[in-house]
């Protein structure tokens, strides 16, 4: 707060001394009359003055004010980017954790393949004579399995012995006809068939009619002959069948097999299972 100080009484109190002191002249007194008028101006001009600086100063805060303002608000925009790219960053953490997974996987993957691929050629040397060994297995088993169908199975095996020498053949191709051969003789254990052939028993050749009955059992009856009769898995030979009830389901089971009459539970001789 600016203090006004009024210069004009102590003037008039100076003034009053001086005149009662000595006389005053008419010049003198106009000089003096002149300086208390100048006296209140100039303080006028003091007080607008310290008005302006206060002003100046005033609107020099309030442009200091605006900087601090806008810095804080840069501030805090460089904060909430900076707190962004942290979670930016956390992401590519993880995403990289897990790309380095999926890489490490991948490098076991390649390295399994590289130890098949090494191996590949000893195995490739090893399919032929197991192949080989697999037959040799087959043609026994047929031999001293149950006698159906014994020249066409023996020559399945002869036709795959030739095929594995075959180089046209892959050893993939090759070991599927093998493993087919065997499907199709674990199959007969699962179905009954009946089919026309001749039979030699001694000195006579028959017409036959054979009936296959899973690896149980292995029948026939004569064409046009009351003949009937089994093979014996214990003296390896065929026996004659002389019961009347054997001979009604032989027949029951021939249109069975050929599908002439619907299944249904037949009596017939069978050989016990024989160890190999």
């Amino acid at each position: 707060m600016v203090k006004i100080i009024d210069r004009t009484k102590g003037a008039a109190k100076c003034k009053n001394t001086w005149l009662q002191r000595r006389p005053v002249s008419k010049l003198s007194l106009t000089l003096l009359v002149s300086c208390l008028l100048a006296t209140p101006a100039f303080a006028q001009d003091k007080t607008d003055d310290l008005i302006q600086r206060g002003n100046d100063r005033l609107q020099g805060n309030q442009q200091a004010q605006k900087r601090v303002d806008a810095l804080h608000e840069d501030t805090q925009n460089i904060i909430e980017e900076y707190q962004t790219l942290l979670k930016v960053v956390e992401g590519l953490k993880v995403y990289n954790a897990i790309l380095q997974a999926q890489l490490d996987d991948q490098d076991k993957e390649i390295n399994d393949l590289n130890d098949s691929i090494s191996n590949a050629a000893v195995i490739e040397r090893q399919i032929l004579p197991l192949l080989t060994r697999m037959l040799d297995g087959l043609e026994n088993y047929i031999e001293i399995d149950v006698p159906f169908l014994h020249d066409e199975r023996i020559e399945r095996v002869n036709n795959l012995r030739r095929l594995i020498m075959e180089s046209s053949l892959s050893n993939a191709e090759k070991t599927r006809r093998v493993f087919e051969a065997y499907q199709i003789e674990n199959d007969f254990g699962n179905t009954i068939e009946t089919y026309k052939g001749k039979l030699n028993i001694g000195s006579h050749t028959y017409d036959v009619d054979f009936l296959r009955v899973g690896r149980i059992s292995f029948l026939y009856r004569a064409v046009g002959a009351e003949q009937y009769g089994y093979w014996s898995r214990e003296q390896q030979a065929w026996l004659p069948i002389e019961k009347s009830v054997y001979k009604r389901n032989i027949d029951k089971g021939i249109k069975m097999a050929r599908q002439e009459m619907a299944p249904e539970l037949l009596t017939i001789p069978i050989s016990p299972a024989k160890e190999i």
